[in-house]
């Protein structure tokens, strides 16, 4: 009897730590192998809210794409080729205005922008809780009071950046 307590003790025992290893791996896995997006929602800034940021004077544009970044944000850096690509749409157009918004000083902001060849010439300082973005990246699309028309959050996909695109009136 001794021997058959024994026997069911170490299945027990086996059969536990099958389950604890298939857990433990279910976890890495998620954790360390498949990317992670940023939140798709975002609960801070509302369409019709209004944005202000320091000397920004949004009756200059019908059309201000303010990029609410930060340097360090991975998927900052990742969107940098769709922010070449628009701003080389944009270039020269006076119908669209492109602002950064960074908490970073200007001079570093404009650093961040520089190093990831994305030429945004209005940068300025602020935080993206005080745009109401609860991250980075965040795409505001702002009319000419300074009321906030369409918000983009994260690294966009195709068919989002495509939407953005649109929004500006440029393909």
């Amino acid at each position: 009897m001794n021997s058959n307590l024994l026997k069911k003790t170490e299945l027990l025992a086996n059969i536990s730590i099958i389950i604890v290893a298939v857990i433990l791996g279910f976890v890495v896995i998620k954790r360390f192998v498949l990317p992670t997006q940023p939140p798709a929602m975002n609960d801070g800034i509302k369409i019709g809210s209004k944005v202000s940021l320091p000397d920004v004077d949004w009756s200059h544009s019908d059309r201000n794409l303010v990029f609410v970044l930060q340097k360090g944000c991975h998927f900052c850096s990742e969107s940098a080729p769709f922010y070449q690509r628009l701003a080389r749409q944009v270039s020269g157009r006076g119908d669209v205005r492109l602002i950064a918004a960074l908490p970073q000083d200007v001079k570093e902001g404009g650093q961040y922008l520089s190093d990831m060849d994305v030429p945004i010439g209005e940068i300025r300082q602020a935080t993206p809780a005080s745009l109401g973005a609860q991250g980075t990246p965040t795409l505001l699309l702002v009319d000419h009071t300074g009321a906030v028309s369409d918000v983009w959050v994260g690294k966009l996909p195709p068919d989002k950046e495509s939407e953005v695109m649109r929004r500006l009136g440029v393909q």
